[in-house]
């Protein structure tokens, strides 16, 4: 686990603002961001609603971007903020991916692969591992979580 510093703020924080425009669209508000040193690569939010796509996760639709931009899809050197612990499916990607950083904000119990219910980013039975870093502006990102879901009950 790697200390955060201002960089990793201010990327979640963008992270945050494409987690908003995600609950704008209907779907459930998370937003990813892929840097390497301070040049994003490749930003998301979540689209499986608009786009019809169960695999169209913020973080999934991030490293396409950031693959497409840098030309390869081997993502050494980078990092991906993201407002929710990345599901299986994600986690599984950004280790195929051969990000070395992760960030997120909120911790997810019933999904999250990288600390609440699994650890796939840091399993050393795979071929590559990266660093996990949870609990970043995770105020913020439980906020952003709840009011969507709350506005979506009807309370």
């Amino acid at each position: 686990m790697t200390a955060v510093d201002g960089l990793d703020l201010a990327m979640m924080r963008r992270a945050i603002e494409l987690a908003e425009e995600a609950a704008d669209r209907g779907d459930i508000p998370v937003g990813a961001v892929i840097y390497r040193g301070d040049e994003i690569l490749g930003e998301g939010a979540n689209r499986r609603e608009i786009d019809n796509d169960p695999t169209a996760h913020a973080e999934v639709v991030a490293m396409r971007e950031a693959g497409n931009r840098s030309g390869s899809w081997r993502l050494h050197g980078c990092t991906m903020a993201v407002t929710l612990e990345p599901c299986p499916m994600c986690a599984g990607a950004m280790v195929n991916a051969r990000l070395d950083r992760v960030v997120w904000g909120a911790d997810d119990p019933k999904a999250g692969a990288c600390r609440s219910l699994y650890e796939i980013h840091a399993d050393p039975r795979l071929n590559h591992r990266l660093e996990g870093t949870g609990g970043v502006l995770a105020e913020a990102c439980v906020d952003l979580l709840q009011r969507f879901f709350k506005s979506r009950r009807g309370v």
